[in-house]
């Protein structure tokens, strides 16, 4: 039997659980009972065992998940009378005073979800951002195409295509190969040394001083230079000092970007060759793209925008929850990138609660706005998402197939359907303004090499 719900917070409460004695001993004798049935012990056949034997070796144990299972049912049920919606976990205590004669107080501790307030979603600002593709766009795609399919050949060395022109010293753009040895008050220093090493000039990969001092050298040619490690530099044993490179240029190679005829275009997976094909498939991927970066964008501005114009206290519960699925899910991410951590490696809690409270507070607000205005993803909009998804496909049956066939898989989109629905709810209601944006700007400026 519960007592009466006490509010201690905000969303805290706390109620008082008895459990009887008597049911908990009445409980543990017939639990032990079941337990002697297969009961082992030195110098008794299995089931032999004597009762009192089985009590001292079991009896704690079973009493323990007897107490648990008491308590959690009457917990069930005392929240379910009062009409509560725990928000993450009890925190259950044994009461050491105020309990009845023959039975057993426990104080059970425990947030409930929030009322969720949602302003007038008319009075909200939303920025919905346009971009156009240009041909100057498909242009700059195909340079990147280009550079992707990029082939390497010595200088100086007649080739298919040419021998590289008639001046024989290393260029941006050029791929070199070197000897090279750093040293540090005229000492060599672990990481400064390398034969026959490679990389492109021009493309960043080494330090501008690195790079500059190996510009303008031919085969067999070396030069020293000195170079200033910043202070940030990675290596710590380097890191603001200043070295002496001793490097010598041992081959020098020229790019040869594919030209854009028939073969480039058979090579981007158009057939024919044609280009004025392969130019309409590169402008419908760039929109595809374009396109999920715009909806990521206005889903981003009318989340902010609800946070904005909502009230509601967090449970600390499921902030906590959500902090340990992203400490998790980070410790994931460090593995599949090959770095070896240990699965209890501790991370500063407070590095993911701002995420984990904005995360949990967008679900509590997403969640009141789909049961209020029934937003829930229809089984019609979950295949057309799919089906949307598989067009990026070589082979989109496959990829329906592969969705279809895990209920997992499918729950994925389903939640990025309900997301769809409630943007598109906002976007009903808002002031929306539009705003033109750069294509570069929209890609982040990275998708231009």
């Amino acid at each position: 039997m519960a007592t009466a719900v006490e509010t201690l917070e905000k969303l805290e409460r706390r109620i008082t659980i008895n459990v009887q004695v008597a049911d908990v001993q009445a409980e543990v004798e017939k639990r032990l009972k079941v337990r002697a049935r297969t009961a082992k012990a030195p110098g008794f056949r299995p089931g032999k065992v004597p009762m009192k034997m089985v009590a001292q070796q079991y009896g704690y144990q079973i009493e323990n998940e007897v107490l648990n299972d008491k308590v959690g049912r009457a917990f069930s049920e005392a929240t379910g009378e009062n009409n509560l919606r725990v928000a993450g976990f009890p925190k259950i205590e044994p009461k050491t005073e105020g309990a009845a004669e023959g039975t057993i107080a426990f104080d059970a501790i425990f947030e409930v979800y929030p009322e969720v307030k949602i302003g007038d979603l008319a009075q909200a600002e939303v920025e919905k951002v346009t971009t156009d593709v240009s041909e100057g766009e498909i242009d700059k795609t195909i340079d990147i195409l280009r550079k992707q399919r990029v082939h390497y050949h010595v200088k100086g060395e007649q080739s298919a295509h040419g021998d590289g022109g008639s001046d024989l010293t290393a260029k941006n753009g050029d791929r070199v190969t070197i000897d090279f040895v750093g040293t540090i008050d005229g000492v060599e220093f672990q990481g400064g040394k390398a034969d026959d090493y490679a990389f492109v000039l021009g493309e960043g990969r080494m330090l501008a001083e690195f790079e500059n001092g190996t510009l303008g050298l031919k085969v067999g040619e070396s030069r020293t230079f000195p170079l200033s490690f910043p202070a940030d530099y990675h290596g710590a044993d380097v890191a603001g000092k200043t070295a002496e490179f001793k490097v010598t240029l041992k081959q020098i190679e020229w790019a040869h970007m594919p030209e854009v005829d028939t073969e480039f275009a058979k090579s981007l997976g158009v057939p024919d060759g044609d280009l004025g094909k392969m130019r309409e498939d590169i402008k419908s991927n760039l929109q595809r793209e374009v396109g999920n970066r715009i909806k990521a964008r206005v889903k981003d501005s009318v989340m902010d925008a609800l946070i904005k114009n909502s009230e509601l206290d967090v449970p600390k519960a499921l902030v906590d929850q959500e902090v340990d699925r992203l400490m998790d899910q980070t410790r994931q991410d460090m593995v599949q990138r090959g770095m070896k951590i240990n699965n209890d490696m501790p991370f500063p809690r407070e590095l993911f609660s701002e995420q984990a409270e904005r995360r949990v507070r967008l679900g509590l607000i997403l969640a009141d706005i789909v049961k209020t205005n029934e937003l829930q993803a229809k089984p019609e909009q979950v295949a057309a998402q799919v089906e949307e998804f598989a067009q990026s496909y070589e082979d989109p049956q496959q990829v329906i197939k592969y969705y279809f066939s895990d209920r997992n898989r499918l729950a994925e989109i389903e939640a990025l359907v309900l997301e769809e629905n409630v943007v598109n709810y906002v976007l009903g209601k808002a002031k929306v303004t539009e705003k033109p944006v750069a294509f570069d700007e929209l890609m982040g400026n990275n998708a231009q090499g």
